[in-house]
């Protein structure tokens, strides 16, 4: 795996062929990867963009249900923002995932976080 900022992310092409069904799947559940190809860059990758990606949504959830708390009408209208635009993130991950794209999903390219290594 070859990593250039802001461009594809390079995977050994039959790697990514082979498991485009399983990389597209982590979008839905993001261990689903691990467990049909356990041994795919390409599948790992994708499964921790999911991952990070249902973290984010969890830590909104919690974000929204405060300022729905704490201010019902305006509070609640960012967060449910912020999860609309998370949903999108995970519709492109879908749609790369099946595809066989490597590029890294917009925003999490600039974290580079990894948790399923």
């Amino acid at each position: 795996m070859d990593e250039n900022k802001n461009s594809l992310i390079e995977f050994d092409p039959a790697d990514v062929e082979a498991n485009k069904t399983a990389a597209g799947l982590a979008y839905i559940l993001f261990f689903i990867p691990l467990l049909m190809a356990p041994n795919s860059q390409y599948a790992k990758f994708n499964a921790n963009q999911a991952l990070i990606l249902q973290i984010g949504v969890v830590g909104l959830m919690i974000l929204n249900t405060i300022f729905n708390a704490i201010l019902p009408i305006i509070g609640g209208i960012l967060p449910t923002l912020a999860l609309f635009a998370v949903g999108i993130l995970e519709l492109i991950g879908l749609i790369n995932g099946f595809t066989g794209k490597t590029k890294p999903l917009p925003l999490l390219d600039k974290l580079n976080i990894t948790i399923i290594k």
